[in-house]
């Protein structure tokens, strides 16, 4: 038989096992039984106030003193950071010999509706850090910030220039929200209209984060589709489609009280005009001085590469570094950028802040 002819056999008989593929993972979908477990690193909690707690990764290697406190972001699950084995900037970070903790923030319901940034900043986050430094022994940590968590970090240390930090990180992390684009409308500009989002618990509801979400890339849900059919037939990519499609339809209630002070931060600009408050106390990013590294992706549609690139202009820092990445939002935690180049890059950041243990 010619070579041409076994060549068109192999591809018939290839396209036939793809089909079959297909139809065996679109039925598993439909009826929701291959859904990937998230979050699997295995963990401990270690502390809880209210709906927060403060997870401890276990790790039988620690090779590197001070711990690290991972911050995520009050909108989104915390799990992104822990998508699925294999797949985790948490599993890589522990497998890097760091010893990892992570304060995930629940979810709000109406005994949170009055949360202001204040309880996160100036109470939350010394609570986690007090707790990590007693458990650990070590005399200080290195606090990484993921998206609105990159705030918050940004707001504590800045706001308590003493806090035993050795380092800080932020990862796709506004700073100018003139230049966050159509992300600030999910919270509004004036309190007006936050208030007209609210619902009944005081909280903005996952549904219009989710729909101010969405409108930032009105045909990724389409596009997500298309490719999901072409490539239906790989359990690997069918696997990562639910895990990353579960989670950006899987937000939590955002609480109200901090929604309005967001929209005030929208109009002030306050982290770059320094108008910021907190606590009755005028906030300024030139007082954060500790070693710090910036994370942001260059094809960020959810925080926009103006919106994030000002903060490195706007720390104190002597012993400040930017990584600018051709990734998207999640691309920068998740996926081949983040394996290849930020979690090397962020480790050999952290292992130059920190002390070998033997």
């Amino acid at each position: 038989m010619a070579a041409d002819q076994l060549s068109i056999i192999h591809g018939v008989r290839g396209e036939v096992e793809r089909t079959a593929l297909r139809a065996r993972n679109g039925i598993k979908m439909a009826i929701g039984v291959s859904r990937p477990d998230v979050g699997r690193t295995p963990k401990d909690v270690v502390w809880s106030s209210g709906r927060a707690e403060l997870w401890h990764y276990h790790n039988d290697d620690v090779r590197y003193s001070p711990p690290l406190l991972v911050i995520p972001s009050l909108v989104s699950r915390s799990y992104i950071l822990d998508l699925t084995p294999g797949n985790s900037f948490i599993e890589q970070l522990v497998g890097a010999g760091l010893d990892v903790y992570m304060l995930d923030w629940g979810v709000a319901d109406e005994r949170d509706a009055a949360n202001r940034f204040e309880d996160y900043v100036d109470l939350a986050i010394p609570a986690a850090i007090r707790r990590v430094r007693r458990r650990s022994g070590a005399d200080g940590v290195n606090l990484l910030g993921y998206c609105l968590g990159g705030v918050l970090t940004l707001l504590h240390a800045a706001h308590h220039p003493s806090s035993p930090l050795r380092s800080l990180t932020v990862v796709a992390c506004p700073v100018d929200f003139r230049r966050l684009g159509p992300l600030g409308d999910i919270f509004g500009t004036t309190d007006l209209e936050v208030d007209a989002v609210l619902g009944d618990d005081g909280n903005i509801p996952p549904r219009v984060v989710l729909r101010g979400f969405r409108s930032l890339a009105p045909m990724g849900e389409i596009t997500a589709n298309v490719n999901l059919l072409d490539r239906l037939w790989s359990d690997e990519y069918v696997a990562a489609h639910q895990a990353m499609t579960g989670w950006a339809t899987d937000h939590v209630p955002f609480p109200g009280a901090t929604a309005r002070q967001m929209a005030q931060m929208l109009r002030d600009n306050a982290l770059v005009t320094g108008r910021m408050e907190l606590g009755g106390d005028r906030v300024s990013l030139a007082d954060i001085e500790v070693p710090f590294l910036s994370v942001l992706g260059t094809r960020d549609h959810i925080i926009p590469e103006p919106a994030s690139a000002p903060v490195l202009e706007l720390i104190g820092s002597a012993d400040k570094h930017e990584l600018r990445l051709d990734g998207g939002h999640v691309g920068l935690i998740v996926g081949r950028t983040a394996q290849r180049t930020t979690i090397p890059t962020l480790v050999e950041f952290l292992i130059r802040r920190s002390r070998a243990l033997s």
